[in-house]
């Protein structure tokens, strides 16, 4: 019976068994130095990261894993590479704190994509986000409609601040759940306010008898605004 797998050379290649060990001895020195490399590096743990430290943990993470298991790749070359990526990660993080341009360059800006109820569509847009994603991280905030937030602001690290309106501040906003956005406005309803499906943007349902222009952003597609008290 003709042998269709050699066992041995897809589990070990071509080296022994006791290369295991060595592999075992490999990973427990790179673990080290990487341990070493991420604390020297400042963070003193990682919840989101920006783009200049998610190169510098890819950068680590492709100069440690090779010397793990490759029998020749020699340890030493990978420190270096240590090395040098904690050094230059040091250096321009120097110069990002003491220059605003290179901080802006490295880092980004953050990004204002709501002001007093409305999507700023040009920054939205900038975001790299839809608006699903962008509602779903609303709501896991407790965000029920537009009229709850007077700003959210994306940081250059990803994540949203949010500025509430108080209780009696609240206005009609654009609703974010999804059986609420199926609202559609058709001009044939008495609703108090409704909302631009794109934008945000209140007007005064029961003065609008044919679906009006979005003079925010020329769209048709309106949503019966709520105005509920924020929860949470």
């Amino acid at each position: 019976m003709p042998e269709f797998a050699d066992w041995r050379k897809i589990l070990m290649h071509d080296h022994p068994f006791t290369f295991l060990l060595e592999v075992v001895v490999r990973t427990i020195i790179m673990f080290v130095i990487i341990l070493v490399a991420l604390r020297a590096s400042g963070k003193r743990g990682i919840k989101q990261l920006s783009v200049f430290e998610l190169v510098l943990i890819i950068g680590l993470g492709s100069a440690a894993g090779d010397p793990m298991f490759y029998e020749d790749v020699g340890i030493l070359p990978a420190l270096v590479v240590f090395l040098v990526v904690i050094t230059l990660y040091i250096i321009v993080t120097r110069l990002s704190d003491r220059f605003v341009k290179v901080e802006k360059i490295l880092e980004g800006e953050p990004l204002y994509v709501i002001r007093d109820g409305k999507l700023l569509l040009d920054a939205f847009r900038d975001s790299g986000l839809s608006q699903d994603e962008f509602f779903a991280a609303l709501r896991l905030s407790h965000v029920e409609h537009l009229g709850q937030v007077r700003t959210v602001l994306i940081e250059t690290s990803g994540e949203f601040s949010i500025l509430f309106y108080a209780d009696d501040e609240v206005r009609y906003g654009l609703p974010i759940f999804p059986d609420e956005l199926k609202r559609k406005f058709a001009g044939n309803k008495n609703c108090d306010y409704i909302a631009c499906a794109k934008c945000g943007s209140v007007r005064n349902g029961r003065e609008i008898t044919t679906l009006p222009t979005c003079p925010e952003c020329d769209t048709h597609e309106w949503i019966e605004a709520s105005n509920a008290k924020r929860i949470g």
